[in-house]
């Protein structure tokens, strides 16, 4: 058996692109248009050799936001250092929901309110402000 994907879906698809392209720099692989169904599919991953993939399921009719138990819970990824990474994404304009007080995990959250959870590679980085006096915003 081999891990595929995780599939959410995405009420305004440009948006959710630029959140999963533009801000956490994963690569499309794939588009799929469905004009029969009505719905576009985008996958998305880090580029690496095999690495499993986000599928963003846009339904061109949907105009309500999906409720958390239809969209997904979180995604999670690797990153090779914490505090650049969330310096990086908090200067574009995103929230970071748990800070990384603790030099390993940090949540951020998509514009259609996924839970990302960001963790160091290897150990915990040395416990570094503001990180560690940032308080949680927010659900993650």
């Amino acid at each position: 058996m081999k891990y595929l994907h995780t599939m959410i879906r995405v009420k305004d698809l440009d948006k959710a692109l630029h959140f999963f392209v533009e801000i956490l720099g994963l690569k499309i692989t794939r588009r799929n248009e469905h004009p029969e169904g009505k719905f576009t599919l985008v996958f998305l991953s880090t580029g690496e050799v095999d690495a499993p993939e986000v599928e963003l399921t846009y339904n061109w009719d949907q105009v309500d936001p999906y409720t958390t138990g239809r969209n997904f819970g979180h995604l999670a990824y690797e990153v090779d250092d914490i505090y650049e990474t969330c310096a990086k994404i908090q200067s574009m304009g995103i929230t970071i929901n748990r800070p990384p007080r603790d030099g390993r995990m940090a949540f951020i959250r998509s514009p259609d309110l996924i839970s990302i959870e960001l963790l160091q590679k290897g150990k915990p980085l040395p416990l570094l402000e503001p990180w560690v006096s940032m308080p949680s915003v927010g659900e993650w």
